[in-house]
């Protein structure tokens, strides 16, 4: 019987590709996104399964699953890809803010877990694959939000590899660096409860911001994406570590973070992100 990976934001980034790498492998794909009406490539392939899914939703996630055991009797991997990037001051988050990069970035893995478990459970096998980001590991300036609900997410699989062993369940993270991906697109800056003697400040760094993300970051440049796709298929497939930075940016930034004195590593994260 075929295997059958279920990709939650697969309408564009690591998501779509790996959607599409999984495919030509010979494999089911469920390429789960909140809006499918418009997407072409992924419908018109064999045993491609597109639908939607609202990953903060528990019944958009709950339909989604169901319709992928109905179309392929089993989900073998599960890929947590879908998120987004709340930045900006935390003082100025509306609780909207909040909950919209928490339940995106964090309850949706969760709600995707606790749904897809019984299932592999009862086939005593599976993968759980989270996306994460090297924010997951290193705080990175006015990224609050995001920081936490990647750390969160790396915590969440940390220990929940424990109760997955004795079902033959594994849980794995890939935490990537700067990719191309569209994320800049994706990122939402934390205005929801603005203050005014903030405004100068807000300005300036949106107004940095904007161009950091658009350009190659220094000295690495952005990864090329497919990179993440094919290592996403790799930890599906093989015995790999449970965690894997991905991108120079990121297998560099880890070690410095150890190594560097805290004020040094912490001007070199300033100096990249911040407006002088």
């Amino acid at each position: 019987m075929k295997k059958t990976v279920l990709i939650t934001g697969a309408s564009s980034g690591f998501g779509r590709l790996a959607a599409v790498t999984f495919q030509k492998k010979g494999w089911n794909v469920v390429a789960t996104m909140r809006n499918p009406q418009s997407e072409k490539e992924l419908t018109d392939m064999p045993n491609v399964l597109v639908t939607t899914m609202d990953v903060t939703q528990r019944t958009s996630v709950k339909s989604a699953i169901r319709e992928a055991i109905n179309r392929f009797k089993r989900i073998d991997v599960l890929v947590n890809n879908a998120g987004y990037g709340a930045v900006g001051y935390l003082e100025e988050a509306s609780d909207a803010d909040i909950s919209r990069q928490m339940d995106t970035n964090f309850i949706g893995v969760v709600y995707n877990i606790q749904e897809v478990l019984p299932y592999m459970r009862s086939q005593g096998s599976g993968v759980i694959i989270n996306i994460t980001s090297m924010a997951g590991t290193v705080g990175l300036p006015m990224h609050t939000l995001y920081n936490a609900s990647k750390f969160a997410v790396e915590g969440l699989t940390e220990s929940l590899r424990f109760e997955l062993e004795p079902f033959g369940i594994t849980a794995k993270t890939i935490a990537p660096g700067a990719f191309k991906t569209g994320f800049g697109n994706a990122v939402s800056y934390t205005q929801g409860n603005k203050k005014t003697d903030l405004g100068r400040y807000r300005k300036k760094f949106q107004q940095h911001y904007n161009q950091v993300v658009e350009q190659p970051p220094k000295p690495f440049g952005f990864g090329d994406a497919q990179v993440v796709a094919d290592l996403i298929y790799r930890c599906a497939t093989e015995k790999t570590k449970n965690k894997i930075f991905v991108g120079k940016d990121a297998k560099m930034m880890i070690p410095m973070n150890k190594m560097l004195p805290k004020k040094m590593f912490g001007k070199m994260l300033k100096d990249s992100l911040l407006p002088k």
